[in-house]
């Protein structure tokens, strides 16, 4: 399918914690002919609830966020370290409000399992939404850490914590 095959998500390839932080990813969302996609490098992955979990962050700022909010299902596209980088860049830095950024990247948009992601990935996470809150600055035990990470006090992430529903890899 798309050159990517089906795998157990237990048998997802190499350290989560370098596929967000360090390689970087892609979360994108939408209808079929309207959707938005974003560089991410904040979230985890884990067993929460009797499934596999993933737990995406989106600023209340970003144009991808009406997108993740209003459709049930999302991806997740991890990259090799490195690769890419340009492109990402682009899409973490432009908003899809100003421009097509989705195809002008220069990545291969690609359809899996109904959900859009990319043919450059080296793995695809098929997510469904399970539980959604904002991130609220009131509930850190360590003030620091919201004062660190958000400059603009208003512009918070929503958490969304996801069911992987199939994980893919490239062949």
């Amino acid at each position: 399918m798309n050159g990517f095959e089906k795998i157990d998500v237990k048998q997802l390839p190499g350290n989560i914690f370098a596929l967000f932080d360090t390689n970087w990813a892609l979360i994108t969302a939408g209808e079929e002919n309207r959707w938005n996609t974003m560089t991410i490098s904040w979230g985890q992955a884990g067993w929460l609830w009797g499934r596999p979990v993933v737990t995406a962050y989106v600023r209340k700022s970003r144009y991808t966020l009406g997108f993740t909010e209003a459709r049930g299902c999302f991806t997740i596209s991890f990259f090799d370290q490195g690769s890419c980088r340009a492109q990402l860049g682009v899409l973490g830095s432009k908003s899809g409000r100003d421009m097509d950024k989705m195809h002008e990247s220069g990545l291969t948009p690609i359809m899996i399992e109904g959900e859009h992601a990319f043919a450059e990935a080296r793995a695809v996470l098929v997510c469904r939404k399970v539980y959604a809150d904002w991130i609220d600055p009131g509930k850190f035990l360590d003030p620091s850490v919201f004062d660190k990470s958000y400059a603009d006090r208003e512009d918070v992430h929503r958490m969304y914590v996801a069911e992987v529903l199939s994980a893919y890899v490239r062949k």
